[in-house]
């Protein structure tokens, strides 16, 4: 795993490769590439123990041409300004290319939330909450769960702002409890498209993905999902991982019982009757498909090199650094992006809010079958992109069907100064 890769960077580049396929002039592109505004604040908390301690967190919006901005909120030891501008970037092209509404934003805290009480830490969102209450809104920025947040932090974002506003305004975040107002579907919806990605894409390639050998590096929400709903099309599951180590049995797991010792245990490692591996050989195995569901910079361009995956798609977001595209694309190993894999979430997010904003709700039914016709739609947008521009991958294909639509929304709109 590299530690080294900017994200933010990576974002760049990514974006200067499709601009090169379209005619667009560069200081648009170049505007494309950076926020329109990043909050930093530090939140003073007060611990358990009555002392006071001080946690930095961030909110960036990137791009608002196509709609409210809209992204997560992680919290974790990890999170940078960098990382957060990134993934606000990424929300953008991520909305664009299935052709939702919204820009893009994100959100993160840094601390690691198993070292503090549930006490404590709704003292730490709700004073975040207040921090982003000058710039959320349903209409201005809809804060969503992200790594190591859910819906107990929704709820609590919802509650501080609908009380500071003396209003009721649902909509103002997604991935709330369903009491709430949040959405059914909403809970399996980034591992249920990251399963239709996967689904296209091995019809796309002709290539039948029952008996497929699956390997999956990431087991919190969004990889176990996937790898649930990938095992019920009749895929084998060889491998899955968390933070570890990984687990292997060529023979196949069954991905809700390793789920099950996880949540009893902590961890995927000690599940018995399997080997166990390493996250970075479970990466290099020789599987059919490859799911990363982790953190960005997973693979690198040195660890790419030993990838054997026919297919990879992307639960996590930018799992791949650029050299490790470049590498893979000369090794003809076909990478569906997150921008498109993981994008369920962020779908049915937009489900939620329009259900909050109608104040009528809809059957988990109505919510998949919506999500399935919007990936398969932009799947198919992808792939038309990838043959009409004779792009070298589908991340480059995306980014160009992604681009072009935000690019076509700054020039209707015109440009106010």
């Amino acid at each position: 795993m590299s530690d080294e890769a900017n994200p933010f960077e990576s974002l760049q580049e990514q974006i200067d490769d499709a601009a090169a396929y379209l005619d667009v002039d560069d200081d648009i592109i170049h505007r494309l590439k950076y926020p329109e505004r990043v909050l930093e604040t530090n939140l003073s908390v007060d611990l358990d123990d009555g002392s006071i301690e001080r946690f930095k967190a961030f909110r960036s919006e990137f791009n608002g041409d196509r709609g409210p901005y809209k992204g997560g909120i992680r919290y974790h030891p990890g999170v940078s300004r960098d990382e957060v501008k990134a993934l606000s970037g990424w929300m953008v092209y991520k909305c664009a290319v299935v052709d939702i509404p919204y820009g893009g934003g994100k959100g993160g805290i840094v601390v690691d939330p198993a070292e503090y009480s549930a006490a404590e830490l709704e003292r730490l969102t709700r004073s975040f909450a207040e921090e982003l209450r000058p710039f959320i809104g349903e209409d201005n920025d809809i804060p969503a769960p992200d790594v190591n947040t859910g819906q107990r932090e929704m709820n609590w974002i919802k509650d501080t702002y609908e009380t500071l506003e003396n209003t009721t305004e649902p909509g103002v975040v997604t991935g709330k409890s369903i009491d709430a107002g949040g959405s059914a579907g909403r809970v399996e919806a980034t591992g249920r498209s990251t399963m239709l990605t996967a689904r296209e894409a091995f019809d796309y390639l002709d290539k039948d993905i029952e008996g497929a050998s699956v390997a999956v590096q990431g087991y919190g929400n969004a990889g176990w999902i996937a790898t649930k709903l990938i095992d019920e099309l009749g895929a084998n599951i060889v491998a899955v991982s968390d933070s570890s180590g990984a687990v292997h049995d060529p023979d196949g797991l069954d991905p809700v019982a390793v789920k099950e010792f996880k949540r009893e245990t902590g961890s995927v490692s000690g599940y018995e009757g399997v080997e166990e591996l390493s996250n970075e050989e479970l990466l290099t195995m020789d599987v059919d498909l490859l799911v990363p569901a982790a953190l960005e910079n997973a693979i690198d361009g040195d660890l790419a090199a030993d990838v054997q995956a026919d297919v990879i798609v992307e639960a996590a977001n930018g799992p791949l650094t650029p050299d490790a595209d470049d590498v893979l694309t000369e090794k003809d190993v076909h990478v569906f992006p997150d921008i498109l894999a993981n994008a369920g979430g962020v779908t049915v997010s937009y489900f939620e809010w329009v259900q909050n904003r109608q104040r009528f709700y809809w059957s988990e039914e109505r919510v998949n079958e919506e999500l399935e016709v919007i990936i398969t739609d932009a799947f198919d947008n992808l792939t038309d992109a990838y043959e009409a521009f004779d792009v070298p991958n589908f991340r480059t294909a995306a980014y160009v069907v992604a681009i072009q639509r935000v690019v076509d929304a700054f020039t209707d709109n015109g440009n106010w100064p």
